[in-house]
């Protein structure tokens, strides 16, 4: 679904299935998936500037790599940002695209999830302005589904929200065609 029109080369490493996606315009997509159970832990995609300049990596689905820790000789960075910031992260189910907030230590009530169907986004907020999140979901907008709000749920439990949006029938059949 999102690998059409690319040139595909795939690996087998460290338990893991590495799929390393180049397109004619410059860009490219990486994907792992466990060869265990063929889920999806990573995508991530980049492309061109207009001087031909790489992207930074934008990171689709599981999370960036951390920043090198600072040591005491001066090999990491001098400023980082705080360990309790909340920390955004997708994880994709079989049945579900699923969205993780770490750090948030606030009442369950104080949540708000929606779906923006104007922008096609879901919303996060909360009702203390705290944390204010809006997010696509790329694979609804390759086939043009509506996003329904009968399909959204969210969990909050341990200092992390988890925001779940069932998977259509469309995709899950695409997803199919391209395992």
């Amino acid at each position: 679904m999102l690998r059409k029109g690319g040139h595909t080369t795939a690996i087998n490493s460290g338990g893991r299935r590495k799929l390393h996606t180049t397109f004619e315009d410059g860009s490219e997509m990486v994907e792992e998936y466990d060869q265990q159970t063929n889920e999806l832990l990573l995508r991530k995609r980049r492309s061109k500037t207009v001087l031909g300049a790489n992207t930074p990596w934008e990171y689709l689905v599981g999370d960036a790599e951390p920043p090198a820790a600072s040591t005491a000789l001066g090999g990491g960075p001098d400023i980082m940002e705080s360990s309790q910031n909340p920390i955004f992260s997708r994880r994709d189910v079989p049945t579900a695209f699923q969205w993780r907030v770490r750090n948030l230590p606030y009442p369950r009530d104080v949540y708000s999830v929606t779906i923006d169907h104007a922008d096609r986004k879901i919303v996060i907020r909360t009702s203390n302005k705290k944390y204010f999140k809006r997010f696509g979901i790329p694979e609804m907008d390759a086939v043009g589904a509506p996003l329904e709000d009968s399909s959204l749920s969210w969990a909050h439990d341990n200092n992390t929200l988890v925001v779940s949006y069932a998977k259509p029938k469309r995709v899950m059949e695409l997803e199919a065609e391209e395992a």
